[in-house]
């Protein structure tokens, strides 16, 4: 008999099984589970350590250190704002975007397999009900 649970424990351990596939990709892929995010966040053009820092929910401390380890891999670089002289805006390299498309590329694919089984129909609603629940999540990276 299958065991029954409810959406929120159900969602918990989707996330569990979902953060364990994204980490697990990040090292195949050479990055650590905070890269492989930033990276992702980046996929959208420049943004600023500010933002950078609450979209990741980080520290500014804890932030500037990523960065910098990343910098250092030459997979993102800093640059001034141009409309705030005192800002710092993070951009990826083109080291950073092959990186961050290899990740986007491998994670996408196992993701897809937890679903491939699913009927049809069963996988086309739990896709609807999806983009309902995240639909006011700022996009990572595109499909």
């Amino acid at each position: 008999m299958r065991e029954t649970i409810g959406a929120a424990r159900g969602l918990v351990r989707l996330a569990f099984l979902v953060q364990n596939l994204y980490a697990e990709v990040g090292r195949g892929c050479d990055l650590t589970e905070a890269q492989a995010r930033m990276l992702c966040v980046l996929t959208n053009g420049s943004v600023g350590m500010a933002e950078l820092s609450g979209q990741l929910c980080l520290e500014r401390s804890s932030l500037t250190g990523l960065v910098d380890r990343a910098e250092q891999r030459g997979l993102v670089v800093r640059e001034g704002d141009p409309h705030d002289r005192r800002a710092v805006k993070v951009s990826l390299t083109p080291a950073g975007s092959t990186a961050v498309h290899r990740f986007h590329q491998e994670l996408t694919e196992r993701l897809e397999k937890l679903t491939a089984e699913l009927p049809v129909a069963e996988r086309e609603r739990f896709t609807r009900t999806l983009q309902r629940l995240v639909a006011d999540v700022p996009v990572l990276f595109a499909d």
